[in-house]
């Protein structure tokens, strides 16, 4: 190769060797801007989002549902999320359709019966991962990164995230929101745990149920525990502020490696955000 030739060769290489890392992280990571108090309390973050309807037929192992993903082409990380005891997908879409505007797919489920105990919704939560990642559309499973996902839940759906981090130790993060079970103990979790409590639970006490789960926990799982002031077992199934930020940072923390997110757990800007008193109590084992 002569001079010339070779000149023109690097001139043209050199865009895409400063992009590589930037190709490395994936579109999702590339154009995300820095994230502040303000983007993460938002109604909706910075990404425009479309769904893909679940029928219960089509559905193996959980009762059908949505999924939301971002209409921006790249590769996300996937989170199931389960609603409650009684309860359908419809009482924590909100929850779905917030993770997937940050740059998640979210596949929110209806379970097998309403009635389901919570090991039966860990089994639907893992069942709903495997479809998305496998029988989705094409569009779908192209927004997916399927070596990242986690699980979410509201009762007895938040007992079954545990549940299902328990028995798969692959998942990236769990995020149980006012969880029920029978068991207190997850001595065995090893994945990176954020429990929401609210201190004014009558079906499932934080004395009993949140609290006893966190603190059961190991050390060396990374874990936080956030009770709610003035809230009810309910307060999942509305927009939530302090969820919605605090499930956003979490899940980009520990599936994305993200840890730009860190100040916002327990860092300084969560101890601004907490000012207000707006926990009853906040633990952690940080740092991470």
């Amino acid at each position: 190769m002569n001079t010339r030739v070779a000149r023109r060769c690097a001139t043209l290489l050199s865009p895409l060797v400063l992009l590589a890392p930037l190709m490395s992280l994936g579109v999702a990571q590339a154009q995300t801007s820095p994230p502040t108090s303000e983007s993460l309390n938002a109604r909706s973050g910075p990404l425009s989002i479309a769904s893909e309807n679940v029928s219960r037929l089509a559905a193996r192992g959980f009762g059908g549902g949505t999924i939301y993903y971002p209409r921006t082409s790249g590769r996300y990380g996937l989170i199931a999320i389960s609603p409650g005891f009684t309860a359908t997908e419809g009482s924590v879409a909100w929850i779905g359709e917030k993770l997937a505007s940050h740059g998640f797919v979210a596949i929110v489920i209806n379970t097998n019966t309403t009635l389901d105990q919570p090991s039966g919704r860990a089994r639907q939560l893992r069942a709903a991962l495997d479809h998305a990642v496998n029988r989705a559309s094409s569009t779908v499973r192209s927004r997916i990164d399927p070596t990242r996902q986690a699980v979410a839940g509201h009762s007895m759906g938040g007992g079954g995230s545990l549940i299902a981090a328990e028995e798969d130790p692959s998942l990236k993060a769990a995020f149980p929101l006012t969880p029920w079970n029978t068991s207190s103990s997850f001595t065995r979790v090893r994945v990176p745990s954020m429990i929401f409590g609210a201190d004014g639970d009558t079906i499932a006490p934080v004395a009993v149920h949140a609290r006893p789960f966190y603190a059961s926990l190991p050390q060396g799982t990374s874990k936080a525990y956030a009770e709610l002031q003035g809230a009810s077992h309910f307060a999942p199934n509305v927009r939530n502020e302090a969820i919605g930020r605090y499930g956003v940072a979490w899940m980009k923390r520990f599936m994305d490696g993200d840890t730009r997110y860190s100040t916002f757990l327990c860092g300084a800007e969560h101890d601004r955000y907490n000012t207000s008193v707006r926990f009853d109590r906040y633990q952690n084992n940080c740092p991470y």
